[in-house]
């Protein structure tokens, strides 16, 4: 295990590595079961996408761990499942096989665009301004998350606002915040697992954990089949394209899942990657090669890219790279073993869905917040006094917790990120992958607000 995962290399240990595994599995843990509720909506089977879920996130997490070696868990995607279901299927009229046959071909092409070197090539591109600003705003975003789990602000009329603080949940989210910050101060090993572990079981008098209800294993089983494979039948892909006046439709569509899907993941990487040095100035510089596999950062963009097809031919959407793997990476996580622990727990999780379900949002709110406080350092490195780098680093940092979306914080950061430069002058700055990038944004917005 210690020459595989080069764990003494890598500054970690076998008890620091299993901690941050749980530690991300229960700050994610809650895709088992609302992945299923939202995309049965459709019309797929609650059981067969539950299984599904699961069976995406152990494959595309091993990959993550055993292939590229770095502590990233992969499952299928929020934002992306409700795309899924509220546009391609409710509003575009496409059946869910159809889809996931779009699902399948998006992650076929995020497989070429990584091979090829693509993806590579636009994280090279990123000014270090602007992935500082995306550091920074990953830690916002997922702080962002623990507050809306926790259910700590309201939108009265669109307007957010503190909550009363007079519920059992919210009561006990700031407790487990509180437990945890003393933790951390006082230096205490796998403090935020501890501190998830014990709001969990301070939640049991107050009602707030409750076992979870669900279909027995040999049940979802059964439904399996229905989804299993359902990409490539009719409806399916070999109906997707038989209708020529609804092709650009298609494309347009498979685009959208493709954008912000990739840019999801180079977010959470650049993010979390930069400032815990799981990507290396090694993994830089083998940006600079042509082809293979020379890097972690070529490893695990290749797992991240082949998660989304295998998810697909299980039956459901997008897989990608969760940004709850911050919590993990927070508590110490550096190396594979941590997404082995993750892919362990979802195994496990298939059997004992009612108790890993127990384990309340007021529990892993804490985790979130406390990691996005850490990943708020990343913003120190932005030159906030020269308005120019103030501008794009504000609204690639900030806006992924406004639009709840890190490829839209990315998006506008790129944006204004080249208004800037062409008002100066400096349009020799841009790198031409960046400029193609921002094009394919801007063209992703006309496209949505289209269809």
């Amino acid at each position: 295990m210690e020459n595989f995962f080069k764990l003494k290399e890598n500054g970690t240990n076998v008890r620091t590595e299993i901690i941050a595994g749980l530690t991300t599995f229960f700050a994610m843990a809650y895709i088992i079961m609302v992945n299923p509720d939202m995309l049965s909506l459709s019309g797929m089977p609650w059981g067969a996408v539950f299984l599904a879920t699961i069976m995406a996130s152990i494959v595309g997490t091993l990959v993550m761990g055993l292939f590229a070696n770095v502590p990233y868990a992969q499952a299928p995607g929020m934002g992306l499942n409700a795309f899924f279901v509220f546009t391609v299927v409710f509003g575009l009229g496409f059946a869910w096989q159809e889809a996931l046959a779009m699902v399948f071909i998006c992650g076929v092409l995020n497989i070429l665009i990584t091979v090829t070197k693509v993806r590579k090539l636009i994280i090279k591109s990123i000014p270090e301004s602007l992935q500082n600003a995306i550091g920074g705003g990953i830690g916002i975003f997922i702080a962002y998350i623990g507050f809306q789990n926790a259910g700590l602000l309201s939108f009265g009329d669109g307007i957010p606002a503190l909550v009363a603080l007079n519920t059992p949940t919210v009561l006990l989210t700031i407790a487990g915040l509180i437990f945890t910050i003393i933790l951390l101060i006082r230096n205490v090993k796998g403090a935020i697992f501890i501190g998830i572990i014990a709001t969990t079981l301070l939640g049991i008098p107050f009602g707030v954990t409750q076992l979870g209800s669900t279909m027995s294993f040999s049940q979802a089983v059964s439904e399996l089949g229905v989804t299993f494979g359902a990409a490539f039948g009719n409806p399916g892909l070999l109906s997707l394209f038989s209708d020529a006046s609804k092709i650009p439709l298609v494309l347009m569509t498979i685009f959208a899942f493709s954008l912000s899907d990739t840019f999801d993941t180079i977010g959470t990487f650049i993010g979390t990657g930069r400032k815990t040095g799981i990507f290396t100035e090694d993994d830089q510089k083998a940006l600079e090669h042509s082809s293979g596999f020379k890097s972690k950062m070529d490893k695990a963009l290749f797992a991240d890219a082949t998660a989304t097809s295998i998810g697909a031919i299980f039956g459901t959407s997008n897989t990608t790279t969760f940004v709850e793997s911050a919590a993990g990476i927070g508590a110490g996580g550096k190396t594979g073993l941590t997404s082995v622990v993750v892919a362990a727990l979802f195994a496990l999780s298939a059997f004992f869905a009612p108790v890993i379900s127990a384990v309340p949002s007021a529990a892993t709110a804490p985790a979130l917040i406390i990691v996005g406080v850490m990943m708020l350092s990343s913003f120190k490195e932005v030159k906030w006094d020269d308005f120019a780098e103030a501008v794009p680093a504000f609204f690639a940092g900030i806006f992924m917790a406004l639009c709840y979306s890190i490829s839209y914080g990315i998006a506008t950061g790129f944006i204004f990120y080249c208004i800037v430069k062409m008002v100066k002058g400096e349009t020799k700055d841009i790198h031409p992958i960046l400029w193609v990038s921002t094009l394919l944004f801007i063209l992703n917005f006309i496209i949505m607000a289209f269809i």
